[in-house]
């Protein structure tokens, strides 16, 4: 038997401080999915994979690693769709599972990897969300925008796993505090403390973009 299904998220806190429920958007592609409807799991992996694939490779810096993560992502999503109980959207439950099967790649490799010329040239030309949130900096404003690419994406693998992750969500995928902490199961405050260090970080490894 089937874990009970349902299409209320978790509430959410509004602006006036009220405490209101969502509705999943995907509630029936996925109540579809877990009766053994594959199309409506296809469009689930259709939906979801351009913003999968961001976090992954803004992670990893390879087209390869990300295409694989993201393969295993849907194969563990689609086995365990029944078990999938709606305690949050299936936005934030997949996401989840990527976070985590993303950041095991990362501990494997023991080692970061340099992003070629052309993957940061590439990234950054699908990713017009990172230039815009960037270019709020003094440094991005200052700076010749090529140069500046390299810079920024160099300056983004020498961060911790935690420290890209937060960057990347909140900067680069305009995630909201209360959604990366949701994912990531830690406080808001400490995604404010790790976005706070890591701007900092990437400000400096900028700082000579200033002169």
């Amino acid at each position: 038997m089937q874990p009970a299904f349902t299409e209320t998220a978790p509430p959410v806190t509004g602006t006036d401080g009220r405490r209101r429920h969502r509705i999943d958007p995907d509630a029936d592609l996925v109540r579809r999915a877990r009766c053994g409807d594959t199309t409506a799991f296809d469009e689930l992996v259709k939906k979801y994979t351009p913003k999968l694939y961001g976090l992954v490779y803004h992670m990893t810096s390879n087209h390869e690693d990300t295409n694989d993560i993201l393969q295993d992502v849907f194969a563990k999503a689609y086995g365990a769709l029944k078990k999938f109980r709606g305690k949050s959207t299936f936005y934030t439950w997949v996401y989840s599972i990527a976070t985590n099967m993303t950041l095991n790649v990362l501990k494997k490799r023991n080692r970061r990897r340099t992003m070629s010329l052309n993957d940061v040239d590439l990234a950054i030309e699908k990713d017009k969300e990172f230039i815009e949130a960037t270019s709020k900096s003094d440094p991005v404003r200052e700076a010749n925008i090529s140069e500046l690419q390299e810079k920024l994406n160099i300056a983004m693998q020498e961060l911790s796993e935690a420290h890209r992750m937060v960057v990347t969500m909140f900067d680069i995928q305009g995630m909201p505090h209360a959604e990366i902490s949701n994912i990531l199961e830690v406080s808001e405050g400490t995604v404010r403390s790790r976005l706070f260090y890591a701007h900092q970080l990437l400000q400096a490894s900028l700082e000579d973009f200033r002169k």
